[in-house]
């Protein structure tokens, strides 16, 4: 069998009648060099496509590329302006009322851009090959969709996520359950046969509200961690846990990470 490799798509755009504007769209693909193969596609959707020049998309996708036996699809959905409003945790925005709207943000993926990529490539039907992920407010937004629509998704890839979403301001009486995630996740049950992978940087931020020596970005995942496993999942197997030692709260960390991260998607599916 002839090695994969992956090929940049020209930029698509398709407008979502939930958010009411046009969505740019970023797509690499694995396509055989010659002989084509028939196996249903692996899809890999990631928010925040506008910085795949920076997070050094094409080259990320190349290693994985010569491991692969079948096509995968990696498309970068791409924000605008309203970034902090579509991202965030559907059923709830937080105390400023910011990503109210990414109720629509979660109905565009779902009923909209699912729909449009299955109408134009051979996408497999099993969500064992559909992964999401995401970066910062963006990888809230991913680890929101997955926890809620595990029959579209039975993976989940967050790079240095916006875990202290809280419905509280920090001087109106703050406590850690008001922390939006947390409290949604403890609240529900355990989704079948899901895998969910996070990066933190030791860097990400110098915040540490409640003065433990460990900043907050760190003590948010590992929180959330904590009450992922409290619904039966298990650190180092179906739970990863990336901690980036210098690593800050940008694509110049999250590009050292990010091939990682396209491997773990496609571990269980090759």
């Amino acid at each position: 069998m002839t090695t994969p490799v992956f090929s940049q798509l020209k930029k698509e755009f398709i407008f979502s009648q939930h958010l009411q504007r046009s969505v740019e769209l970023s797509m690499l693909i694995t396509e055989p060099m010659e002989v084509k193969t028939s196996r249903p596609w692996s899809v890999i959707l990631v928010f925040d496509g506008q910085d795949f020049p920076a997070l050094h998309a094409s080259q990320a996708t190349h290693s994985l590329a010569s491991r692969l036996s079948k096509n995968c699809l990696l498309v970068g959905i791409h924000a605008n302006e309203n970034r902090i409003y579509e991202y965030g945790v559907a059923a709830q925005a937080d105390y400023a009322n910011r990503g109210d709207r990414a109720s629509q943000t979660t109905q565009f993926v779902l009923n909209e851009l699912i729909v449009y990529l299955k109408s134009k490539f051979p996408l497999s039907s099993n969500r064992a090959d559909w992964s999401i992920g995401g970066f910062s407010l963006s990888g809230l937004m991913a680890l929101d969709i997955a926890w809620n629509h595990p029959d579209y998704f039975s993976k989940a890839g967050v790079f240095s996520g916006s875990f202290w979403w809280r419905q509280k301001a920090l001087d109106h009486g703050y406590e850690d359950s008001d922390r939006i995630m947390h409290a949604l996740i403890r609240s529900t049950k355990q989704i079948p046969d899901s895998s969910f992978w996070f990066q933190v940087g030791t860097q990400d931020e110098e915040d540490d509200r409640d003065g433990d020596g460990v900043i907050d970005s760190i003590a948010d995942t590992l929180d959330l961690i904590a009450e992922i496993e409290r619904k039966g999942y298990q650190w180092g197997k179906n739970v990863q846990y990336l901690e980036v030692k210098n690593g800050v709260h940008a694509p110049s960390t999250w590009a050292t990470v990010f091939p990682d991260f396209l491997h773990w998607t496609q571990e269980a599916i090759e």
